[in-house]
């Protein structure tokens, strides 16, 4: 019997200035005691590594990791989607909010991830209609979900391959 591969990783944030240098930047308006622009992180980042191109291409937010993930050839990549996609602007008032812009999904694809994990502080940072527009957004493009959906049942239905 053959084995399977997985890739798993947690936690990836494609939202506040991350979302700002891809080719199509959302809102910049964020809702913390300390900045309302996530262009400022960019700026921030840029004062300690120098300029950032932007906008970059998708694959450029994976770095070097592209590469090995080509080398390991998992039969399955996952991540745990710490960002919503959407265009929402129903902030949750919690401190900090993650959304990437839905035309900027295809950064998922750069790194050919099949599943999102999206049980996560931040999938309803934006409130419902942030997370209806999440589960719409990657569903369309194919992406399998797990630990979130439209209801409870939804939300505890397995991701299938």
């Amino acid at each position: 019997m053959a084995g399977v591969t997985l890739w798993l990783t947690g936690d990836v944030m494609t939202g506040r200035g991350i979302d700002q240098i891809l080719p199509h930047p959302g809102d910049p308006r964020i809702f913390e005691s300390y900045m309302n622009s996530a262009i400022d992180y960019v700026r921030l980042a840029e004062r300690v590594t120098g300029p950032i191109p932007h906008p970059v291409d998708f694959p450029y937010l994976w770095g070097d990791a592209l590469a090995w993930l080509e080398r390991q050839a998992p039969d399955l990549r996952l991540i745990n989607l710490e960002t919503s996609v959407t265009t929402s602007d129903d902030a949750e008032p919690k401190g900090i909010q993650y959304r990437m812009h839905p035309a900027n999904l295809p950064v998922l694809a750069a790194a050919r991830v099949d599943a999102c994990v999206l049980a996560n502080n931040h999938v309803q940072d934006w409130g419902r209609r942030g997370l209806c527009e999440t589960l719409k957004v990657l569903g369309e493009a194919g992406y399998a979900t797990a630990g979130a959906g439209l209801d409870r049942h939804q939300a505890r239905v397995p991701a299938r391959f």
